[in-house]
This record gives C-alpha cells, sequence and structure tokens, in this order.
C-alpha cells in the first residue's frame, strides 16, 4: 500500500468512526444548517451536556470534520467538507468497483447461458 493510500484509508477511517455516533451526525446536521455555533448553542435541543457536546466536537474536529476558531471568549464551530468529501469520493469508487464485478459476473453468467443453449441435449 503506497503512503497515499494508507493516508486516505486512515482519513476515511477516521470520519467513519467520527460518523458512527449519532450525536454526532445530529452535531453536523446542526452545524450546517446554522453555518456556525458554539457547543453551547449545539447542546440546547441535544439530550447532552455541554461538555460531551464538546467531546463530540473534538472527535468530529479530529476527523477533519469540523474546525473550531475563537471569537473572543467563544470557540465557534463550523464544518470543515473536505474530509467528507473525501469519503464519499472513496465510496463512490468503491460502487463504481463493485458495479464493475458484478456487470463481469453478469456477463460470464449470460454467456454461459447462452452455450448452454446452443449446445443443449441432442
Amino acid at each position: 500500500m503506497t503512503p497515499e493510500h494508507r493516508d486516505t484509508g486512515e482519513a476515511v477511517d477516521s470520519v467513519l468512526a467520527a460518523l458512527a455516533d449519532p450525536t454526532r451526525r445530529q452535531l453536523l446536521d446542526l452545524l450546517a444548517a446554522r453555518g456556525e455555533a458554539t457547543a453551547t448553542t449545539l447542546a440546547e435541543p441535544l439530550p447532552v451536556s455541554r461538555q460531551a457536546v464538546v467531546k463530540h466536537l473534538a472527535v468530529l474536529d479530529a476527523a477533519g470534520l469540523v474546525s473550531g476558531s475563537r471569537v473572543g471568549r467563544e470557540v465557534r464551530y463550523a464544518v470543515r467538507p473536505a474530509a467528507l468529501d473525501a469519503t464519499a469520493r472513496w465510496m463512490a469508487s468503491l460502487a463504481a468497483d463493485w458495479d464493475r464485478r458484478l456487470a463481469n459476473i453478469k456477463r460470464v453468467a449470460e454467456a454461459a447461458e447462452r452455450d448452454s443453449r446452443s449446445t443443449g441435449p441432442e
């Protein structure tokens, strides 16, 4: 495996692990809808504490899905789409590989069926 593929694989693993938690997915949805928000604002509609939200945001930040910027005493978080876009491209590539494999299987099966009909019992 090349270093580039390993880096991509690690980035995808990080994104998928971050997205495995429903609270983190909800945080991403909230941030996507609001543009940016503080942990306090994000915690309001959720059944978790502000401290729990901060921990979830740290996981999302480590995965490259959000970033926090200090504005005065507040830290405002925003979605960073690049990591999600890279993961989506990886998933699309994986899907295309499976589509090619399935098309090959279909082609082989159809050819075998045609051959069995043309050389049927005599």
